[in-house]
This record gives C-alpha cells, structure tokens and sequence, in this order.
C-alpha cells in the first residue's frame, strides 16, 4: 500500500488485504479467516504511537475506530471486540479491531503468536472484503 508520503510497513502489507481508505486510515484486513480481523493504519509516516498524532487526529482515529468496529461486529458477530495498538513487532502505527468468539482458536488467550494463521481462500477473501465495504460504507458518518 503506498499514497502519497505514505509507505506501509512490509509485514502489514504481506499479511493482509486492503479493505477501505477512511479519512485518516488504511483499512486492511488480516489474512486469517479464523478471526474477524481488521487493522487501521493512518496515512503519516513516522508514528509509532497513538500520540504521535496531533489531538484532532487522535479524535479521527477513534471515530474510525467506531465505525470499523461496528461494521466488524455486523459482519462478523463475536463476545468481545478485542481493539489494541501494541506496535512491539511491527513499530508503524496500527490499531487491531478483533472480533473474538469464545472457542475460537485462540481463546480466550491472544491472538498473536498462537498459531500459524490460515489463510482466506480466494473466494472467502472477496466474500468477507465485499461485506465488510457494504456495512463500512452504511457506518460512515
């Protein structure tokens, strides 16, 4: 993913799929199908972390958030909608939006780490993009 003075990190871009460009963010999802998992990335170059970004950037971000959020839950319905930007591996600024199921493979542990990720198949992986565009596009406020 590039735009303008915009350069995604690389293991962003090889573990996911371009869903959306919001206002502020690069919507992308992950590419394992056992989660309803979805990550922002704001467009700026050179942000680690959530304050690196001026005030009202912060405000979009969470707006953003919400509405990813929402569309995911639409999407893909879950007990708990895990939201983080940890940034220890992968230092570019990036919120994950986690819809989490009980039993899922993972829980009710993290996500990260647990195990290899499988990956979508080509039709799953247009089905979900398509869907979670759909219910982007009716949250957008």
């Amino acid at each position: 993913m590039r735009t303008i003075d915009f350069n995604l990190d690389a293991r962003l871009q090889a573990d996911t799929h371009h869903v959306a460009s919001l206002p502020l963010c690069e919507v992308l999802l992950m590419n394992d199908a056992r989660y309803g998992w979805l990550i922002l990335v704001p467009r700026r170059n050179g942000l680690i972390e959530i304050i690196d970004l001026p005030d009202s950037a912060q405000r979009e971000l969470w707006q953003e958030i919400n509405q990813v959020a929402v569309a995911l839950r639409d999407v893909a319905p879950c007990d708990k909608l895990n939201i983080g930007a940890l940034g220890n591996i992968v230092r570019q600024l990036h919120v994950h939006v986690i819809a989490r199921r009980e039993g899922d493979a993972a829980w009710p542990g993290p996500v990260w780490g647990h195990s290899p990720a499988q990956p979508y198949t080509d039709d799953e992986l247009k089905s979900r993009i398509a869907l979670l565009q759909h219910h982007l596009a009716k949250n957008i406020s």
